[in-house]
């Protein structure tokens, strides 16, 4: 019997690629961590990336780099290079954006100084958010792993006199993780010498690529990453990193003098 219905019988469904964000303090490990990924192509918005250590370890997992000089600090450039990557064939595997902190503030910026005083009511923040919703349309088409790597800053609660910090998070687009990614797990993930990093991603697929391993290889020498919690606690939960509980602590610093440090070819230690 014909039938104008269009579902159709329901098929193995094949894991999809990974997306997530990640965000520290400066030196926290962001992009060692995002380089470890197979076959990156980096857009580096900030320059960070040019070091020789981290463009050996881009070499060595078949990826490539576009970056300032290149105009990869600019929505439009980033958004055509995506576009790119959904659109035509090619051998990489992982989407790095390092920094999005950095070209999100800058739009910001250039809007701000172009309306003066009319700025308000978040006026300068529209077109940057606005190029933040077509990135995040393209990035869904890619058959990619994406990393978004972020500046981090303090979460704010409460009005008046109540207003307090309650965490951390990314300094970009607020609805960049929670809604757009629907990134809803977070991992916390501190090395020997007290750098620190948190990841968030889809709680699916922090299981199905087995995400506390990847972070634990991101630094030569690391310590098992936490448990993996709520990335949007209510203020107050002992699942929000806000520096009051147990598993906010700094994790005890070796310094003996056998501690492992990570080195470079000169014997120097790594300036992650």
């Amino acid at each position: 019997m014909a039938t104008k219905l269009r579902a159709k019988p329901p098929e193995e469904v094949k894991p999809g690629k990974a997306k997530l964000c990640v965000f520290s303090l400066e030196g926290g490990g962001k992009t060692w961590f995002a380089l470890q990924f197979p076959r990156a192509y980096v857009i580096d918005t900030e320059g960070g990336a040019r070091l020789q250590h981290y463009m050996a370890r881009l070499k060595a997992s078949g990826g490539s780099y576009v970056g300032p000089d290149d105009g990869a600090c600019d929505f439009d450039f980033i958004i055509n290079e995506v576009k790119t990557l959904a659109t035509e064939k090619h051998h990489y595997q992982t989407l790095v954006i390092d920094s999005i902190t950095k070209v999100y503030q800058s739009t910001i910026a250039r809007e701000a100084e172009r309306l003066g005083d009319k700025d308000a009511f978040g006026a300068s923040k529209k077109p940057a958010i606005a190029k933040m919703r077509q990135l995040i349309a393209w990035v869904s088409k890619l058959d990619m792993n994406v990393v978004f790597v972020a500046h981090q800053i303090a979460v704010w609660g409460g009005e008046g006199k109540d207003r307090k910090q309650v965490g951390v998070g990314p300094d970009a687009w607020e609805k960049l993780a929670a809604l757009e990614l629907d990134l809803d797990r977070e991992v916390e993930a501190q090395d020997l010498i007290g750098r620190r990093m948190i990841v968030r991603i889809r709680h699916k697929e922090s299981e199905e690529y087995g995400m506390q391993a990847q972070i634990a290889k991101a630094w030569p020498v690391s310590k098992p990453p936490q448990e993996w919690k709520d990335a949007n606690p209510e203020p107050g939960s002992p699942d929000l990193f806000d520096g009051n509980d147990e598993h906010d602590k700094p994790l005890p610093q070796d310094k003996s003098k056998d501690a492992p440090v990570a080195l470079d070819e000169n014997g120097q230690p790594l300036p992650f």
